[in-house]
């Protein structure tokens, strides 16, 4: 799996003082924080025991490395609590704060990314799962088709690693919030 994390490179490096509570936190504390950015609760608890944490960037790598690790059970787990790409999640949680953020452009794919979800669904077994962020409804829908024609063991692999960009994401907001 190639890295999948987003590169901190600002001049103060964000999160420093989420790092210091995050590090002293309690377990089931820590585990709360981290299930915000994944549902995984294997990616979670492999990333508490990682702690301490001396940047972002050490948070991140250590993320893509427990998800280079993942069983496909623990990847269908987070992936469940994902609403269907250009479907607005609901609630007010921090989770679904972001998930309605990071796919703001989908929402422009009409019936079109519609039927793209129900093919990707009957054919996988799951939601189409794809880092929105930044993406225009068009590339997204690109994206769809494009791995409709993906055989499961790829498409497994595909799951991965978007899953892991969204938490490497996740990683940084929660650091910055």
């Amino acid at each position: 799996m190639a890295a999948c994390a987003v590169a901190v490179s600002t001049g103060r490096v964000p999160g420093d003082s989420f790092l210091w509570r995050f590090n002293d936190a309690d377990p089931a504390g820590a585990l709360d924080d981290l299930l915000a950015c994944c549902s995984s609760r294997r990616w979670a608890g492999e990333m508490v025991v990682g702690r301490p944490y001396g940047d972002v960037n050490q948070l991140i790598a250590r993320s893509d490395r427990v998800f280079a690790a993942l069983q496909w059970e623990d990847l269908r787990e987070a992936l469940d609590a994902h609403p269907r790409i250009g479907e607005r999640a609901v609630g007010d949680s921090r989770e679904a704060g972001w998930s309605r953020g990071e796919q703001a452009a989908a929402g422009g794919g009409g019936d079109e990314l519609k039927q793209a979800n129900v093919d990707y669904e009957d054919r996988f077994g799951h939601v189409f799962l794809i880092c929105a962020t930044g993406l225009t409804a068009d590339a997204i829908l690109a994206e769809a088709h494009r791995r409709l024609r993906n055989d499961v063991a790829a498409e497994r692999e595909e799951v991965r690693e978007e899953l892991c960009k969204i938490a490497a994401l996740r990683l940084v907001k929660l650091a910055e919030a």
